[in-house]
């Protein structure tokens, strides 16, 4: 069982740039794949950006390449997700996952999410 808990979400300006993590319980961290994924309201949620449990792959939704990185810290149980150049396009909530393989689809474990909004 992992139990997942986001934060570093908040108001920001087009442009502008935010981090969000993603703690983790569990003495299991490292031996999964995460992602994160995102949902703007009336839309459905779609994939984001998402890391082997080593840290070795990563893979983006086009709609992010060269803006967000993801990366993660075993030893802290925690992955991140670099948001830069932020656009009023990326206003949705934020969630991390947990699951056996990196897949842009499905993930055994959410956490809550946080908000993100970007004013233009």
């Amino acid at each position: 069982q992992v139990q997942l808990v986001e934060s570093g979400g908040g108001l920001v300006q087009a442009g502008g740039s935010l981090r969000l993590s993603c703690a983790a319980s569990g003495r299991t961290f490292s031996s999964y794949a995460m992602g994160w994924f995102r949902q703007a309201p009336g839309k459905e949620r779609e994939f984001v950006a998402a890391i082997s449990w080593s840290g070795g792959r990563t893979r983006y939704a086009d709609s992010v390449k060269g803006r967000f990185a993801i990366s993660r810290d075993n030893a802290k149980n925690t992955v991140y997700l670099q948001m830069n150049s932020l656009k009023p396009e990326d206003t949705a909530v934020y969630y991390c996952a947990a699951g056996g393989v990196l897949t842009t689809t499905f993930y055994d474990y959410w956490g809550q999410g946080t908000q993100v909004t970007v004013s233009s």
